[in-house]
């Protein structure tokens, strides 16, 4: 993958308003913020020789400018473990989209490690038209969508506000270990948020970013999905 202004400058190019999701990643990766190993591949020999080199278990999933919400219609295989599953689930996937979305344009599959579950939170950015680029953090699941329990700053953030959104959330005790689990790393936390802050920061022709789920360990953290919106 080549470099951001090149991503962001072809999918402009082909009139898209959003990256597919290996640009995403790429762009992210170049901000150093942790994602997922991700390949693409073109057919079922490809992606059975990535996903090996990738590491068992993998997740495959379908990558299409016409498909936002891939599991919706079939567009994502979880937790294959060999590489003739691979094969298999390659072949499934393009069967569901001919079968849903007969008329998408396929690019490939994307073929991506499974991050190990964990607790799941959510960063995300939009653009306020009177303030500019504005960041979002939250708890994945339930806290986030039936709870609406996130916070806001305007962009570029310092790591003492960085530090602020992560504690403000009522969710914020699930983090530092709330009974039987794990004590969240939140300064992977903080970096992901000053990261995502200096990349919309540093290319306002990003509407918004919409990082989701992020899994949070005791060490680390990784970026499971990644969707972001040009202008």
């Amino acid at each position: 993958m080549s470099t951001m202004s090149d991503i962001i400058g072809k999918a402009i190019g082909e009139g898209r308003k959003h990256l597919l999701e290996h640009e995403a990643k790429a762009l992210c990766a170049e901000y150093e913020i942790p994602v997922t190993k991700v390949e693409l591949a073109k057919n079922e020999p490809e992606a059975a020789k990535l996903a090996k080199q990738i590491g068992f278990p993998v997740v495959l999933k379908i990558v299409s400018p016409d498909i936002i919400h891939k599991s919706d219609v079939g567009g994502v295989i979880t937790n294959i473990k060999t590489e003739k599953a691979v094969q298999l689930a390659y072949a499934r996937i393009i069967a569901n989209i001919e079968r849903n979305m007969p008329n998408a344009s396929i690019v490939g599959i994307l073929i991506q490690e499974m991050a190990p579950q964990s607790t799941e939170v959510i960063i995300g950015t939009i653009k306020d038209p009177q303030f500019g680029p504005t960041l979002m953090f939250g708890l994945g699941g339930i806290f986030v969508e039936i709870l609406k329990d996130v916070t806001f700053r305007i962009a570029p953030i310092t790591k003492d506000e960085a530090h602020e959104m992560i504690t403000e959330v009522k969710a914020y005790p699930i983090l530092k270990g709330y009974r039987n689990m794990p004590r969240a790393d939140t300064e992977a936390l903080v970096k992901i948020l000053l990261n995502t802050s200096r990349l919309v920061t540093e290319h306002q022709e990003i509407k918004e970013i919409d990082l989701n789920p992020i899994m949070v360990y005791e060490k680390g953290a990784k970026v499971v999905d990644a969707r972001i919106i040009l202008e």
